[in-house]
């Protein structure tokens, strides 16, 4: 694996980074961050939870009393609950690969089709066709790198995918807290991201004062695995941001 350098303490009191996982992901997602921050730390695995509200609650129950936050795909949708909840207990927040509006007319059935496919043929066909799509299109042929993404997602198992797009389907507006975060914000994106695009995150970034946007040439979605190394040099200026203080 690529790293090109290593950030040992970086940030406010060295505060701890939670990074919070997508859609049957877990923290092998993450990894490249894991090596390259010692205050990097993994959330509590959301189980079989099937609201993002009640993931956003586990999370927090089981977090430091403060911490930086970070969430990939699904995970920052989770890390914007946390903050609607505990916002004093976030120091700053990143959200990668992201979106923030509620489900469209389109997108209950494209994810109702890939359960469907995952009942009737498994999760090996569900990850196949899932996938691809998620990684830069210089990267859809590459087995050796797929190979330890398609592993964890299969690993995740039918019921914690059918659970995860009920939170995702069901998911609270969140768009009006944006505009009230006062914390350091990174919004970062691959341009190759065909699922949660750079100008979806460039709307984002818009609403959000202050907010810091990064757009990572040639990632795709898994834009933590596929340049690690240009994300993490963004998490550490994002890291080194002061805090304002606390009210």
């Amino acid at each position: 694996m690529f790293m090109d350098a290593k950030y040992e303490s970086v940030g406010d009191n060295d505060e701890p980074l939670l990074v919070l996982p997508g859609l049957i992901c877990d923290s092998r997602t993450f990894s490249a961050q894991f090596a390259a921050f010692d205050q990097a730390i993994p959330a509590a695995d959301y189980g079989l939870a099937d609201s993002l509200a009640e993931m956003a609650e586990h999370v927090l129950a089981n977090a430091p009393p403060r911490f930086a936050l970070l969430g990939h795909s699904m995970g920052a949708r989770i890390a914007l609950e946390i903050v609607r909840r505990a916002p004093a207990r976030v120091t700053r927040l990143a959200l990668v690969s992201t979106g923030v509006h509620l489900p469209t007319p389109e997108e209950a059935p494209k994810r109702h089709a890939l359960r469907d496919l995952g009942r009737t043929q498994g999760m090996v066909a569900l990850v196949d066709s899932w996938l691809p799509p998620m990684v830069a299109p210089s990267r859809r042929d590459d087995a050796s790198f797929l190979a330890p993404l398609r592993e964890m997602c299969i690993q995740a198992g039918l019921p914690r995918f059918e659970a995860q797009i009920t939170a995702l389907l069901t998911r609270p507006e969140v768009e009006n807290l944006l505009p009230l975060l006062t914390c350091p914000v990174l919004v970062a994106v691959g341009s190759e991201d065909r699922w949660s695009p750079p100008e979806q995150h460039a709307a984002i970034a818009a609403l959000i004062p202050q907010a810091q946007l990064v757009v990572i040439e040639g990632a795709g979605h898994m834009l933590p695995v596929e340049a690690p190394g240009a994300l993490n040099r963004a998490i550490a200026a994002w890291l080194r941001q002061p805090v304002p203080p606390q009210e």
